[in-house]
């Protein structure tokens, strides 16, 4: 990970990056460097264009989001017992405050 890290410090810096600019940069952070690694880094780079792909990880979230669940078609009068439901389950600050007195005297 910290080769790619290399990589992108160099990019963002506008150095090129090379085998010795990423070499320089791990062993500036006390990496010890592993030649093969390099290699294959600049290797692996090279056919990618790092601008397309910097943008394209930019546009996307984070976490994907869920996907709304789509409402289940319900008759009327069902939606009107689920609404009072609803409101019957909602805890008034009366209650709370006589179940908080009762925990704490």
């Amino acid at each position: 990970m910290e080769y790619v890290y290399a990589s992108l410090l160099l990019k963002t810096a506008g150095k090129e990056i090379s085998e010795e600019s990423v070499r320089r940069v791990l062993e500036a952070a006390g990496i010890d460097v592993d030649e093969v690694r390099v290699k294959a880094l600049i290797a692996a780079l090279s056919k990618i264009d790092i601008d397309r792909v910097l943008s394209t990880a930019l546009a996307l979230p984070s976490a994907p989001a869920a996907a709304p669940a789509a409402p289940s078609p319900q008759p009327v009068g069902e939606e009107k017992k689920a609404e009072e439901k609803e409101k019957k389950e909602e805890v008034s600050e009366e209650d709370l405050s006589a179940g908080l007195s009762a925990l704490f005297g």
